[in-house]
């Protein structure tokens, strides 16, 4: 989309489109990797500084330890369970066991950690469903290592001198991963039960709070583990559920004998639920046909080894394993175009250069080549409720989730009016569809040209899309429930204008690389 066809952001949204932009280089994995590893250099410096006290070389023998392990143990297993081992992965692991257990040179510490870093990796495979590990790795390992009495998690990194760098850390992952909402959740229930206990002890409030925070492992556990998306239940209201359950687990003291109150016995109990609320393991796709949508656009058609259950809406995960990675991991999210009802699985992919990696597979298939999914999540549904009153707007591929809801017909008997935004009319993906979608579809084109036919054009005074242009094409927006859909940009800027035309309630969907 032209620049010239959003509103120009404030400030604060500008800068989250930046940094939208920025993190959208990463992949999730390579994102948390990297943030711990600064976390891990950051503890040496304190450590040679005297904030802690645990010895240079017990430090970095104790790193060493956990990273080489995981990934020894991890590129071991893998040819057993005939899958591909995700070295990024086995990585995160290691560097998650170095902060919970204690730098130490005993030989019982050191086996503990040491059968800790070993049960991670089998975790992964053996205690998986479909392929999909159902556990955190490290707390599996840990609450496993734990039971055995040669080593007990610490999770030394909850220390007032990591929280330098430890709040801005976790704050990049959730931004990141849109977890906000579940990791506030969490924090408000764990907080709240642990700061009750202490002023009960006690202790003021400033000082409860304090300690609750910064001397406990919260921050860390939310921002690293809890969130991990390949745990997580696919929808947000369970995710939301889930948080305030482990938080009231990890907060309140339990002991019944061998089973006492850990945060990693309340997060695989998290993970548990999870895994219970519906979390999909992996299925194969099997390529069935492409077909060009626009130049730079291209639909792939599936057909899955078993039935795919999601809601139009929501998006998969592909794994598409390529030999040269160029940062941006073999793991992506596509929006699901076709009908939950349809035996086969569609995306709608924008293909125009540059390309990813995971792109350039994607895009060398041939009929009867294979990918795996990994899962399907997303909260892109529309109101339960078909009396309420939508306006979808999408910017360029950002047309793709509402492709899911036309298909299945969840927009036929519903009153709804659908904005495209597009750089030209050649631009306009599933052209077809949208002239026989049964509901008000308004196009914009940036350069002017005659959209398709059965397309009507949206016009209003100026060249960019705000309040007042959104109003004048729905005056009832305030009505009805907003969707919006496309780059991190292009969303930041269309939810301003949304807001400034009177909507009450938007809801977005941004493609950020993952």
């Amino acid at each position: 989309m032209s620049p010239v066809e959003t509103p120009k952001a404030p400030p604060g949204a500008a800068l989250g489109a930046r940094l939208d932009t920025a993190l959208g280089r990463f992949t999730m994995y390579r994102l948390v990797l990297l943030v711990l590893a600064v976390l891990a250099v950051y503890s040496l410096v304190l450590d040679a500084l005297g904030w802690l006290t645990f010895g240079i070389p017990e430090m970095l023998a104790h790193l060493v330890l956990c990273l080489g392990l995981t990934y020894a143990s991890n590129r071991a297993l893998a040819p057993l369970f005939r899958v591909r081992p995700h070295s990024e992965s086995s990585l995160i692991t290691g560097l998650l066991l170095y902060f919970l257990f204690w730098p130490s040179f005993a030989p019982l510490d050191v086996a503990g950690v040491a059968l800790a870093c070993v049960l991670a990796s089998a975790s992964k495979y053996a205690l998986a469903w479909r392929g999909r590990h159902i556990f955190n790795a490290a707390a599996a390992g840990a609450f496993v290592a734990g039971l055995t009495g040669l080593n007990i998690a610490t999770w030394w990194a909850a220390t007032p001198a990591m929280l330098w760098v430890l709040v801005p850390g976790v704050l990049l992952v959730l931004h990141r991963t849109r977890k906000f909402l579940m990791a506030s959740v969490f924090v408000a229930v764990a907080t709240a039960i642990i700061t009750a206990e202490l002023l009960q002890a006690g202790m003021s409030v400033g000082m409860a709070l304090w300690q609750s925070l910064a001397q406990r492992p919260l921050l860390f556990f939310v921002g690293f583990m809890l969130t991990e998306p390949l745990t997580l239940p696919p929808r947000r209201r369970q995710q939301l559920a889930l948080a305030a359950v482990v938080g009231v687990v990890f907060a309140v003291p339990y002991n019944f004998g061998f089973l006492a109150n850990s945060p990693e016995a309340a997060l695989l109990l998290g993970n548990a639920i999870a895994f219970l609320m519906g979390q999909r393991g992996r299925v194969a796709l099997r390529l069935t046909g492409t077909r060009p949508l626009t130049r730079s656009t291209t639909e792939f058609s599936f057909e899955p080894s078993r039935p795919v259950r999601f809601v139009p809406g929501q998006y998969m995960e592909l794994d598409l394993p390529h030999a040269k990675s160029d940062g941006k991991g073999r793991r992506r999210v596509f929006s699901l175009t076709g009908s939950p009802s349809e035996r086969v699985v569609k995306f709608g992919v924008r293909t125009a250069e540059p390309l990813s990696a995971a792109k350039k597979v994607l895009l060398s298939l041939k009929p009867g080549d294979e990918v795996t999914a990994t899962a399907v999540g997303g909260d892109f549904v529309l109101p339960r409720d078909p009396r309420k009153r939508v306006l979808l707007i999408a910017a360029g591929i950002g047309i793709t989730p509402y492709l899911s809801h036309l298909a299945s017909g969840g927009l036929r008997d519903r009153d709804a009016v659908l904005l495209l935004l597009a750089r030209s009319a050649e631009e306009v993906a599933y052209a077809e569809e949208l002239q026989a979608a049964g509901i008000r579809v308004l196009v914009r084109v940036a350069d002017g040209s005659v959209p398709p036919p059965g397309l009507a054009t949206a016009s209003w005074d100026g060249t960019r899309v705000d309040g007042e242009a959104i109003r004048a094409l729905v005056p009832d927006v305030a009505d009805r429930e907003v969707y919006i859909s496309g780059s991190p940009a292009s969303v930041a800027s269309l939810r301003r204008a949304a807001k400034e035309a009177g909507a009450r309630k938007v809801h977005v969907d941004s493609f950020s690389g993952y």
